[in-house]
């Protein structure tokens, strides 16, 4: 009787929830209250919510926070890969000096494992660091800069002992597959660790550490970002931003489409900018696109997934699964039941089941039929057209396909089967960043549920069925009333969905003084300046007539919203209010580009760093951002220079949104631009792809370098004749009568930059700006070729 007794003793107490003795706590129930702020308030810590009834303890910049239903930027978290319940999960000290988390009250999910015996004090910094230690000596027991999750900030050490794991996706905070670590060599590196292989990608795996520009002469290994925007290396790389030399809010972050940016965020944004990455190509990292398919960026469509002909996804809303193939391979060594499909400039990284040089297309053809593993090779020239590399694939992985690439790939596939391999194939199938978190499971909490708990949970269904009867009525009146909303609502609700701040007409007026400082103005309306109520100083766009402006007001509501680059405008707000439509925009101290090309104030230094930010802005939006976007206007009135002298491309009424999933992308109603600044295809009636950027910006390059206008009439002599002729016309005559004397550059140069200019780079900016404005499209340079061969002359220089 008395062991019954005790051993049922024994089982309640098992049942009961496990209490600690702490000296301090944090509730996830009290979101709100329990946080911890530091000093000046650029940080918070307490929970946050990764999911539905899922929480995390986090680190997060306050300022940024539910700020226009957008997500918190988190720089921290305890427990990403176990969230902890809605109900009963806390933080807390404990007397013995150890900070533990619990997920409702029960099971420990993350501990700093801490002893002492000393008064301790948990403590927010403003640079971010979450530190235990004991309040007498100041004596560190625990701090969260030593256990990093995916971003740096400014000052906190990366050592050999840390690595940086990427999110899952966008909105799902778990581990994801891409790393940052220092190797055994001591060289930092970013690793795809994917649930099937793995592989370094970043410094490109094919070169030697110091090919790479690294050393592996180093014990140190420590990198750090410092405020002032420049992340260093003890392996020597090094990554200066493009707003380097201000003191802004920055974070380092591995996002989780593998790449690692540097973000900048300052005062009166309401968004971070990137202002440096480590990878300009997303297609070349690996595992973006999972097994079996091919990333390809296409100026009309951007980066893309597709599985190879024959294969379908594995799992529609995850393309890092890659694909799986729809037939089964012969392995019989009998010629007549394989075949192999053409794919013109794709290639397939790593995973040679061997390699063989100076082999002919057909010796590398019948090496991979004599194979049972073989499912394709690739097949690439080699320094010259003569020599050609052959590789027997055994896997088919981080494929891309890019006109840079002169080699070309097959595909191994039964003989019996048809496929083809479109060159730019546009699908339904792209890539898939959900957002939707997923609901925690928690059986223990209904196992613990009494009498009073159910009362209350059938209370609340009560209250819930009568709200959802109220819902019901109200969107059946929204319904019945749909007919009386106009076309300004829809309006109206687009832009309030990009979170911008929505202005009253009255407080622009009053911002302008009454519309009385004019600085510009163009085909979509009249821009003024402007002291908004914060004293921010504001470029202010009046757009025409609402019945003529609507539809560029909509358009650029929607599309600067997707937008996020150092050398592309930010806009605060708008304001939609009866016929009036205003765009409130950052006021950029040195006007536009078309004021300043004429001046004294564009030295050489200056003019080739805004050819080189204009530039990372284009390859910004068409390649990189989350709808690619054609400008359509680019011209020097378009760019605009900030207080240092950095260009912002602006102006997007004219533009052409690129949707993923829009087949006909590269359809224009009507002639945009400029004249002067136009591409051929305009007039010709030809395809619109990125390439009239291209020939624009070319444009823009030569009036810079040459200080004439497009639209001028330039003598040309010949002999003892002499005609008039435009821009592009003029630089290339003086190319072609180039002498060894002198450089044909040093001919078409500025006058006002005198002699005081690099003549190599000059020459590398105008061959380029010839390349960008040939008759053929695709003869011309993409942006982001553009921007790696001017930043490799500017770090070689």
């Amino acid at each position: 009787m008395a062991n019954s007794i005790l051993l049922a003793f024994l089982l309640l107490l098992l049942l009961l929830p496990f209490q600690y003795s702490s000296s301090f706590s944090l509730s996830v129930e009290k979101l709100k209250e329990d946080v911890i702020v530091s000093p000046n308030g650029t940080f918070t810590a307490g929970f946050y919510p990764v999911g539905e009834n899922a929480y995390c303890f986090s680190i997060w910049f306050t300022k940024l926070a539910y700020k226009h239903g957008q997500n918190a930027t988190i720089v921290w978290m305890a427990n990403r890969d176990q969230p902890v319940n809605g109900k009963g999960s806390k933080l807390s000290l404990l007397k013995n000096g150890n900070l533990i988390l619990t997920d409702a009250g029960q099971f420990i999910v993350w501990t700093t494992n801490t002893n002492s015996s000393n008064q301790l004090e948990f403590l927010l910094y403003d640079t971010g660091n979450l530190v235990l230690q004991e309040q007498n000596n100041g004596f560190i027991l625990w701090q969260s800069f030593d256990y990093p999750t995916d971003t740096l900030l400014p000052d906190q050490n990366f050592t050999r002992y840390m690595k940086l794991v990427s999110s899952r996706r966008e909105s799902n905070y778990s581990s994801g597959f891409y790393k940052l670590f220092f190797d055994n060599d001591n060289v930092l590196r970013l690793l795809y660790d994917g649930p099937q292989v793995s592989s370094v990608y970043w410094p490109d795996p094919w070169l030697l550490a110091w090919d790479a520009g690294r050393s592996t002469y180093n014990s140190s290994r420590v990198a750090a970002l410092d405020r002032l925007g420049k992340f260093s290396s003890s392996d020597g790389f090094t990554l200066k931003t493009l707003d380097y030399g201000t003191v802004l809010q920055r974070r380092l972050t591995l996002d989780h489409d593998g790449n690692l940016r540097v973000y900048s965020w300052k005062k009166g944004q309401d968004m971070w900018l990137i202002s440096g990455q480590a990878k300009q190509q997303a297609c070349k990292i690996h595992g973006i696109c999972g097994p079996n398919s091919v990333c390809s960026v296409d100026p009309s469509a951007g980066s893309r997934c597709r599985c190879l002909p024959g294969f379908s996804m594995v799992n529609n809303e995850d393309w890092s699964q890659g694909c799986k193939p729809n037939f089964q391979l012969p392995c019989n060594n009998n010629n007549t039941e394989s075949r192999f499909l053409f794919l013109p400039h794709v290639a397939f990284y790593g995973y040679d089941y061997n390699y063989h040089e100076n082999y002919t297309f057909e010796q590398c053809k019948l090496l991979c039929l004599q194979l049972c593993e073989c499912v394709g090779f690739q097949y690439d020239p080699f320094e010259s057209a003569s020599v050609f590399r052959c590789y027997i694939k055994s896997q088919l992985l981080n494929g891309y396909q890019s006109l840079d690439f002169t080699g070309s790939s097959f595909l191994r596939l039964p003989e019996s089967r048809t496929f083809s391999f479109e060159k730019n194939p546009i699908k339904d199938n792209s890539l898939v960043c959900s957002r939707n978190g997923t609901e925690l499971e928690r059986s223990y909490l209904n196992d613990k549920e009494n009498g009073s708990v159910k009362f209350m949970l059938w209370f609340a269904c009560g209250l819930g069925g009568i709200e959802i009867v109220c819902i019901f009525l109200v969107l059946c009146f929204l319904i019945r009333n749909r007919k009386h909303l106009g076309e300004d609502s829809k309006g109206y609700v687009l832009a309030a969905e990009t979170g911008f701040q929505r202005f009253s007409y009255s407080e622009l007026k009053q911002a302008t003084k009454g519309f009385s400082q004019e600085i510009g103005r163009g085909a979509g309306g009249i821009v003024y300046k402007g002291v908004l109520s914060d004293n921010r100083v504001a470029a202010i766009k009046q757009l025409y007539e609402a019945n003529q402006g609507e539809s560029e007001f909509l358009a650029e509501v929607s599309i600067i919203g997707r937008l996020n680059h150092m050398n592309l405008i930010g806009m605060w707000g708008y304001c939609a209010e009866g016929k009036h439509r205003l765009l409130v925009y950052e006021y950029m101290e040195n006007g536009s580009l078309a004021e300043n090309i004429s001046s004294n104030s564009l030295d050489w230094g200056k003019r080739y760093s805004i050819a080189l930010g204009t530039a990372r802005g284009l390859a910004y939006l068409h390649e990189e951002c989350l709808e690619w976007i054609l400008h359509c206007d680019i011209k020097p009135q378009n760019i605009l220079l900030d207080s240092d002298f950095q260009p912002k491309v602006a102006d997007f009424g004219l533009s052409k949104l690129l949707h993923r999933n829009d087949l006909n992308n590269s359809s224009f109603s009507r002639i945009r631009g400029t004249r002067g600044y136009m591409a051929p295809e305009w007039v010709f009636n030809l395809p619109i792809t990125s390439k009239v950027d291209v020939y624009s910006y070319g444009i823009v390059a030569l009036e810079m370098i040459t200080g004439k206008s497009p639209m001028a009439s330039i003598q040309i002599a010949e002999g003892a004749e002499s005609h008039h002729e435009r821009l592009v016309t003029w630089v290339r005559e003086k190319r072609r009568k180039g002498s060894e004397v002198e450089s044909w550059v040093e001919k078409i140069i500025d006058t006002a930059l005198g002699s005081n200019y690099d003549i190599n780079k000059m020459e590398i900016l105008a061959t380029l700006a010839l390349e960008c404005v040939e008759e053929e499209r695709d003869a011309r340079p993409s942006m982001s070729q553009i921007v790696e061969r001017l930043q490799s002359y500017e770090h070689d220089s």
